[in-house]
């Protein structure tokens, strides 16, 4: 188990405490978009859930929050690798969108700008960029743009064109995978600084100690729990493997194997189900 002092930004714990503050966020994405003017309207909201209707799948995104020109950012901390980011990606823009929309609103013009971010310490893409930034464009005509206000970023912490972003974009990098990062900066940066103070304040504070120090246990009971769970389907099928195995070589019917087997009368149903 990791410290509180040794998690990084790409720890989920951390990156949550630390982006619910709304100026911490502001100075994040300011560094991610390479926009100064950016001024966040409404207060950062972690694990906010959206959901179209009770029987359909939900999401719980990282962090959500809209600027003063209306456009919409959610910002997720990826560590680990998974082959259904991209369609993950999808989800999140059709369910943000989705809220988005009054219900009875017919003019579909009202649905705000959205910027969905992805960080990750992989290339999703392999092709050695800081970011990626997708947004629609005409296969035919490609300096036709669609327009329609979504945008998707996946960012590699990892990447290797360095000329292609700010030296301040590339010590972000930095200190989010290693919690380093000021150094190769030649000039002062505010959003970073207040990135890297809040990263302290957090660690220092108690309550936020004993918060993780909480959770960490509920998801080692979860594991354990997991586990168990594991090893009674495992003890299941190597059950059901073995009475298979004395219906076919032995000739026996199922209630027979499962007495010469000793398994007490009281699961021949649920072993009968599982045949």
């Amino acid at each position: 188990m990791k410290t509180l002092q040794e998690l990084t930004l790409l720890d989920k714990f951390l990156f949550d405490e630390v982006v619910e503050d709304r100026e911490t966020y502001e100075a994040l994405l300011r560094i991610i978009l390479g926009d100064e003017e950016l001024n966040l309207l409404t207060e950062a909201e972690t694990e906010k859930e959206f959901r179209t209707a009770p029987w359909l799948r939900s999401i719980r995104v990282d962090v959500f929050a809209m600027d003063d020109d209306s456009t919409v950012y959610n910002t997720e901390m990826q560590k680990e690798w998974r082959d259904d980011l991209i369609k993950r990606t999808r989800y999140y823009q059709a369910l943000i969108d989705s809220s988005l929309l009054a219900p009875g609103e017919i003019n579909f013009n009202t649905i705000k700008n959205t910027t969905i971010i992805m960080i990750m310490p992989f290339d999703l893409f392999g092709m050695g960029k800081y970011i990626y930034t997708f947004e629609e464009v005409c296969r035919e005509c490609p300096e036709l743009a669609l327009g329609d206000g979504a945008k998707r970023i996946f960012i590699n912490t990892r990447g290797y064109n360095t000329e292609d972003v700010s030296p301040e974009f590339v010590a972000l990098m930095k200190f989010i995978e290693y919690n380093e990062g000021e150094e190769i900066i030649n000039q002062s940066s505010p959003n970073l600084d207040r990135i890297m103070n809040r990263v302290s304040q957090v660690k220092a504070n108690e309550k936020v100690g004993v918060k993780y120090m909480q959770r960490w246990e509920e998801e080692a009971i979860i594991r354990h729990e997991g586990r168990e769970e594991g090893r009674e389907e495992g003890r299941q099928e190597a059950a059901v493997s073995n009475i298979r195995n004395l219906m076919k070589n032995m000739k026996l019917t199922a209630e027979q194997a499962m007495e010469a087997l000793g398994i007490d009368k009281s699961e021949f149903s649920k072993y009968m189900t599982m045949l």
